[in-house]
């Protein structure tokens, strides 16, 4: 069932006597069993303002849309969401519901903050068709609940996203890439940290073990950018590593190809992703035995290809992190496909579920399993 308005969504959800699997482009691999509800049909950008960096749209817009908007402005959407398409093997839209519902942020988030950080306001329907709308247009504390924060990341366990409001930034004037060449995992990880702590503003920092290149990115105004990677050749040239430059467009290129994870499309195996602190990443690759692995966010984040079914957790032990299974290739596995939560955590989760969801419409363990 595609739903094209938020009334129609309120009354399917209060006649529902069974789990919902809510979808927006289905690109994610977020639904679950449960009778299809498509949010795909609430499209549409309510509200642009340029001057103000801020825009209102219903939650089936897809991200292209938005993208093209904000891109004849000058504009973009700052935490960079990745498009998953080709590595879930799916053939979808993504739509800005889905971006804010999973949380989806690329590898600029280490210098700007995650796509929550840029969500300003939420219009949702909770488990028993109440409207709900929190935030607005611009930041400010609150008392009670943020469900601004609490939407974003709960994929859709909470509430079905009707509209939401979000901040954005302008474009830079260029970007360029400084490449670092033949670093072990070690090395690389120890020069990106050495690269994030320097005044130079690097908006992004990856490795690639299968090429043995580390690739750090910086934008802004042209003489700036230029000025910054030369400081930062200087700055790194102690690592022994050859460098390289990358202009504008092969830079945005590469980048695009790191955010969607572009190494693993068409290739065989189970994709995990590791979010861990940057000095154990390497350790923890290396204690994975996977067929490929590749690191984002200066190491705090490794795509990992596993043989199907391989139980990672289990092999990776206790560690300051989580992994989430993003692709298995067996559908019959029943490995979790969330962390499983700490007890006190898992207390707060049923206790919010309780609040917004009392009647289970919208199948959070159902969501939990692998696709």
């Amino acid at each position: 069932m595609t739903i094209t308005s938020e009334t129609e969504l309120v009354d399917a959800i209060r006649a529902a006597q069974a789990p919902l699997s809510l979808r927006g482009g289905n690109t994610r691999g977020m639904a679950g069993p449960g009778a299809d509800l498509s949010l795909a049909g609430l499209r549409g950008i309510s509200l642009y303002e340029p001057g103000a960096l801020t825009l209102v749209a219903q939650a089936g817009t897809p991200v292209s849309e938005i993208e093209t908007t904000l891109a004849a402005e000058g504009q973009r959407l700052a935490f960079e969401p990745s498009d998953h398409r080709a590595l879930m093997g799916c053939s979808g839209t993504p739509t800005i519901g889905g971006v804010f519902a999973a949380n989806v942020s690329g590898p600029r988030r280490l210098a700007v903050g995650a796509a929550r950080d840029f969500l300003l306001g939420v219009r949702f329907v909770d488990g028993q068709g109440n409207v709900i709308k929190n935030g607005g247009r611009v930041m400010k504390n609150v008392t009670g609940y943020d469900l601004v924060k609490l939407l974003a990341g709960s994929r859709g366990t909470l509430g079905a996203l009707t509209e939401v409001s979000l901040k954005v930034l302008p474009e830079p004037e260029t970007s360029a890439t400084l490449v670092l060449c033949d670093l072990d995992d070690p090395a690389a990880i120890a020069a990106m940290a050495q690269a994030m702590r320097s005044p130079f503003e690097v908006t992004a920092a990856a490795h690639d073990p299968a090429q043995r290149r580390t690739y750090l990115r910086l934008e802004g105004f042209e003489t700036s950018v230029t000025y910054r990677i030369g400081r930062l050749k200087d700055l790194l040239s102690a690592t022994g590593a050859a460098l390289e430059s990358l202009a504008a467009n092969p830079s945005a290129t590469l980048w695009r190809d790191l955010r969607d994870v572009a190494a693993f499309h068409g290739a065989a195996g189970d994709v995990w992703r590791v979010h861990c602190r940057p000095t154990v990443a390497a350790a923890l690759a290396a204690k994975a035995g996977a067929e490929a692995h590749l690191y984002d966010w200066a190491g705090g984040l490794i795509w990992l290809r596993m043989a199907p079914g391989t139980d990672l957790r289990a092999r990776l032990g206790r560690y300051d992190g989580h992994a989430t299974l993003s692709r298995a290739n067996d559908v019959a596995q029943a490995l979790p496909r969330q962390e499983p939560e700490a007890p006190g955590v898992a207390r707060l989760t049923a206790g919010l579920r309780a609040k917004f969801d009392p009647r289970g419409i919208f199948n959070a363990e159902a969501l939990a399993l692998a696709p």
